[in-house]
């Protein structure tokens, strides 16, 4: 394969997915503005005039649209603190348990040696090592910056796979690292979660609403403004949320390419990565992890680590797909 060619493509891909998301963000929050600016009108009272009219007053407007990109902005920077963790801390999350260096396991020492043989070969920092007693097939890179990156590999990884499917497991995971997608991701996840707080706010004026309505006299017109506009945020919230999950998603797939790609440069060895991928599908545990947060981190791992819904939500693309790009003449 042509891994330059196969890098450039991926990250042109990426790069439009997130214009993408980013006009899909931008035009939520135009929306939700609206839809905020014209509730205020309505609980206003104000008779006479058309009230659409005066929701696109642009001072009316303009100052709910700040109010909106606020609660997006301190919904996401809520998410950011909480996922801020290093490398380290994710891999103990998820059950990983730091290997020694003095360890005397064949396959233990055998991946210790191949860490610092693609740390050298991508140029970054050798990171912390941790290994999962699992027995599918499956790795993963953690951590916002290589200084701060933890690498994670499954027992199911190391007795399963020969030295050179390692060590295009290893390169994959470095480009992870390179590539800054675990900051990309990290950014992407925030972002994702200051939409769903306009959902959410939506959620709690409808049921707040519904409730106060039971104990008193309804104010007829007042009333109904506020379920509908409890109801609009949320459906512009969630639906804005399934947009981006679905987006992140696709972006996901595109950095699993590139990864792949970058692994076969560092490797110089299409068949290290292509055989991992190859004994990957045919591996009985497969490469579903039984950590019980594992949903959490599924945009991590070498291999697909839950189940997804569809191909459009997967986090990576079909094996077969990853297979035929670094070994093109692969006959299945």
């Amino acid at each position: 394969m042509n891994f330059f060619e196969a890098q450039d493509q991926a990250r042109r891909l990426t790069g439009r997915l997130i214009g993408l998301l980013l006009l899909a963000v931008a035009g939520l929050i135009v929306v939700a503005s609206l839809v905020v600016a014209l509730a205020l009108v309505l609980l206003d009272g104000q008779a006479g005039g058309d009230p659409l009219a005066r929701a696109l007053d642009p001072r009316l407007l303009g100052g709910v649209a700040v109010a909106v990109i606020l609660v997006v902005a301190l919904g996401s920077l809520g998410r950011h603190l909480q996922l801020r963790a290093g490398g380290s801390a994710v891999a103990e999350a998820l059950g990983g348990r730091p290997l020694n260096l003095e360890t005397r396991d064949d396959n233990e020492r055998r991946l210790l040696n191949v860490v610092e043989e693609m740390a050298i070969a991508s140029g970054l920092p050798v990171p912390a090592v941790y290994l999962l007693e699992d027995p599918a097939i499956n790795a993963f890179a953690a951590g916002h910056a290589p200084d701060d990156a933890a690498i994670g590999v499954t027992r199911g990884t190391i007795e399963t796979l020969g030295r050179d499917e390692l060590q295009g497991v290893i390169a994959h995971e470095f480009s992870h690292v390179l590539h800054g997608d675990m900051r990309l991701n990290l950014r992407l996840v925030a972002l994702l979660h200051g939409i769903l707080a306009i959902g959410l706010i939506g959620h709690m004026l409808l049921r707040g609403a519904a409730l106060g309505g039971r104990g008193r006299s309804r104010r007829g017109g007042g009333h109904a403004a506020v379920l509908g506009l409890g109801a609009a945020l949320m459906v512009v919230g969630y639906a804005g949320t399934l947009c981006g999950r679905l987006i992140k998603a696709a972006v996901s797939r595109q950095r699993e390419f590139l990864a792949d790609a970058s692994a076969v440069q560092y490797t110089r060895n299409p068949d290290g990565i292509g055989g991992a991928l190859k004994k990957l599908a045919a591996h009985s545990a497969g490469s579903r992890l039984g950590a019980a947060n594992a949903e959490e981190f599924s945009h991590l791992y070498f291999g697909r680590g839950v189940r997804a819904m569809s191909r459009l939500t997967s986090t990576h693309p079909p094996l077969e797909q990853r297979i035929r790009r670094v070994l093109p003449h692969w006959d299945g």
